[in-house]
Order: structure tokens, then sequence, then C-alpha cells
């Protein structure tokens, strides 16, 4: 509008007259709110931080920060501030129940069901090192990540020990058939300690979702962006990506929420202390194991 009246030198009422539009809409001055240029340095701040987030999660952390905002009004600074909305990732079939599958149990309860299975990667040198990942499937908890140049089933029994000493027993485990997870001696010794084994079908990957869905995670938000120059590079960010996964990043199909139980706030404050204080409180755990147990360990 001002532009037509510069350029034809008229009044405001003839160029509203000759573009058809009523002179209060050009008087009426936007509103923009108070917090509107602190809310955008927080958006923009948690979307440099944690890049690989969409609005949504960073709704999440801004409700956390104490923000009474809505996803919507996030969207849409989001999307003025040019910032990178995640693409929308390719539909995967959902798991279905077949005769003898694993995937008819489903968690229910903490412990009841945990998953583990290897991502691959490599330092800048090229050379080539492995993550052992461990998830509680009903809390989504990341309970371990293991990262060696070469991991065997003795290191997967070494992590496994620690955890249960830790965590108590799982009911089940579920993997792929990777030799490390089928080897006799871990089939036994899991045997002998009470967990049941649950393997998926050969090159059905989608039978172990909730583990595959974390992994896709730890390389999309941490080993896509990290250049790893050295091995205990490599174990220090992960063991911190950990940390942020457990007790910072708001997780989807847990109302964006933290997984770590700490985090949710389902224990006493008191429980809160060291800095990696991601165990669930006692009422979480299974029965620490037995004395017969502890001795099937060093066997």
């Amino acid at each position: 509008m001002i532009y037509v009246q510069q350029k034809l030198g008229i009044s405001e009422r003839r160029a509203c007259a000759a573009l058809g539009q009523s002179r209060g809409l050009q008087r009426r001055a936007k509103v923009v709110r108070k917090d509107e240029v602190s809310l955008t340095d927080d958006i923009i701040r948690l979307a440099s931080q944690y890049g690989r987030y969409g609005y949504r999660r960073i709704t999440a952390l801004l409700r956390i920060e104490g923000w009474k905002v809505n996803y919507k009004r996030v969207e849409r600074i989001w999307r003025q501030e040019g910032l990178k909305v995640p693409q929308r990732q390719q539909k995967r079939r959902r798991l279905y129940l077949n005769n003898g599958s694993c995937i008819r149990l489903r968690p229910c309860w903490p412990n009841h069901v945990w998953a583990y299975d290897f991502v691959a990667d490599q330092l800048k040198d090229g050379t080539k090192i492995r993550t052992l990942t461990v998830i509680d499937e009903y809390t989504r908890e990341c309970l371990s990540l293991r990262t060696g140049y070469s991991l065997k089933a003795d290191d997967v029994m070494d992590v496994l020990t620690n955890l249960f000493i830790e965590r108590g027993i799982p009911n089940h485990i579920r993997s792929d058939n990777g030799a490390e997870f089928t080897a006799r001696s871990i089939k036994n010794w899991l045997a002998k300690l009470g967990v049941k084994t649950l393997y998926i079908e050969p090159g059905s990957p989608w039978e172990n979702g909730y583990n595959e869905s974390f992994n896709g995670r730890l390389r999309d938000e941490c080993l896509n962006g990290e250049t790893f120059y050295t091995l205990k590079e490599a174990q220090v960010v992960l063991e911190e990506w950990r940390y942020c996964y457990n007790h910072i990043r708001p997780h989807t199909s847990l109302g964006y929420k933290p997984p770590a139980p700490l985090a949710r706030g389902e224990i006493s404050t008191s429980l809160k202390e060291g800095a990696f204080a991601s165990a669930p409180a006692p009422s979480l755990r299974q029965t620490p194991p037995s004395e017969e147990s502890l001795k099937l360990w060093t066997q």
C-alpha cells in the first residue's frame, strides 16, 4: 500500500479504494508478544544444541525450562527462523505376530525384556570400531554402551554381568542371530541364570524394533555428527550422549519425557547422587541376584 502511494503520489484513501482494501486493515499494527524475542532466542539455542530434534521435542524442552507454550507457536517461530525440520522417516512395516515369533512377547514392566545389538562405526584414520548397545524395552532406557575395536562374546558377557549386578536379572533378552549372541558360552550362561533368550528371525530386523529404533537415534544424533580420532574419545562422547539420552532427551512414546526413572521423577530425590545416577529405584528392579546366581557368573 505504501509503495502504491509513493509510486503514484495518491492518498491512502484513494489507494485503498483502487486496491479494494479496507483502510482499517492498513492501520492495524501487528501485535508482537513481549516474550517473543526471548522465546525465539531459546528456540534457536536448543535447536543448535540438539541439532536433530524437531519442534515438538524442542517444545517439550521449553516446557521443562518453564515456558508455557504450545507446539504451534514453536513451529511458527521454527519456520520463521528458517530452522531445519528433520525429514520424516520412511514408514516401516508394523511388528506382526508369527507362530513361534518372539514378537509375541511385549515388555510389560522394567527388567521384563532387554535387547542388545551392535552398531558399527570408524575412527578418523579408518579404524573400525563397534558399540554394544543394551536397552530396557519397557523404560526405553539405554543401560550400556560398550565401545571397542573388536567385541566378542566374552565382552558381551562382561557387560551383562555388570548390568545384572547393578540392575538385577531380566526375564528375557532379545537379539539378532549374531555370533556374539548365539555363542554356546553365552546361551548356557544365560540359561543357568534363568534368562530366556529371544532370537529374531534371520533378515528380520523389525522384530527387534525397540533396539533398531534406538540404534537409529544413536547414529543420527551422535555418530553421524562426530569425528573420532581415538577409541577413548569415542567412548567418552558416547557415554555423554547416553546420559543425555536417558536424562534430557524427550522420548515421544513416554509423553516427551526422558527415559531414566530419575529424570521422570519416579523415585525419591534422595537417590539423586552421582554424575551418572541413572539406576532406577529398588521398586523398579527385580529381586537382587542370589548367591547361587553370583557363583554362576564366574563359571
